[in-house]
């Protein structure tokens, strides 16, 4: 089982926007990469290679968005999902994640892909004392409903056209507040994380348990490039 992180930003000053001293997808690549998501997909112009600086020294791979008059959000959505299936083979689940959400937490991540593993055909959400929040766990098999959703149509209203397209979604409560608190919320202004009141799976797990047999000084990769007209091409 294999779940990608597509990480959405709307502009480069969306991407790069200050998060205590870190660049918004790079804070997100990291949480992404703690909880066990692979591999990881920013999908963001870059016209002066900023992006692809900020996210030096992560696994993470950088593409470009499709461009207009084609670009929307669902199609960045499926853009991110396509080029995370040409580089890993068998994703199935894709966390799609806007860059705004810079606060969640990786134990959310591992406990959205456990719950993937009992179920791959379901859409998982987050919750927060019963508030819906990012990111979304899409199963890959679905993703190209998102090709029918209208351009003007946002990421929580996708969410709605995927459900009312026959895509079954579950919510689950994982008391993390990053899961519905955004950029615009402090970090020492968040409600407490709460964790969850039940595995999300059918089995317990050890927070950071994808993590935990790393050595510290493991080697990773800075950010791999995906021009959109290459990846078009393939």
């Amino acid at each position: 089982m294999t779940v990608t992180a597509v990480v959405l930003a709307a502009s480069p000053e969306s991407a790069l926007a200050d998060v205590e001293g870190q660049a918004r997808v790079r804070r997100i690549a990291d949480a992404a990469w703690s909880g066990g998501a692979l591999p990881i997909v920013v999908v963001s112009f870059d016209p002066d290679g900023t992006v692809a600086a900020a996210l030096a020294g992560a696994a993470v791979t950088l593409a470009e968005p499709v461009p207009p008059p084609r670009a929307s959000p669902a199609a960045q959505m499926l853009r991110g999902i396509e080029v995370a299936s040409a580089e890993v083979r068998d994703v199935d689940g894709a966390l799609i994640w806007p860059a705004r959400m810079v606060w969640v937490s990786p134990e959310t991540i591992t406990s959205l892909i456990e719950a993937h593993g009992v179920d791959r055909s379901t859409m998982l959400r987050p919750t927060y004392q019963g508030q819906a929040g990012w990111p979304v766990l899409v199963p890959t098999d679905s993703a190209s409903l998102l090709a029918a959703v209208a351009r003007d149509r946002m990421p929580d209203m996708i969410v709605g056209d995927l459900l009312a397209a026959g895509l079954p979604m579950r919510l689950i409560e994982l008391g993390d507040p990053g899961a519905t608190h955004d950029a615009d919320v402090a970090r020492a202004a968040l409600p407490p994380y709460l964790g969850p009141a039940e595995p999300a799976a059918r089995h317990r797990h050890e927070w950071g348990a994808a993590t935990a047999d790393d050595p510290e000084d493991s080697p990773i990769e800075g950010p791999a490039l995906a021009p959109y007209d290459q990846a078009e091409a393939e």
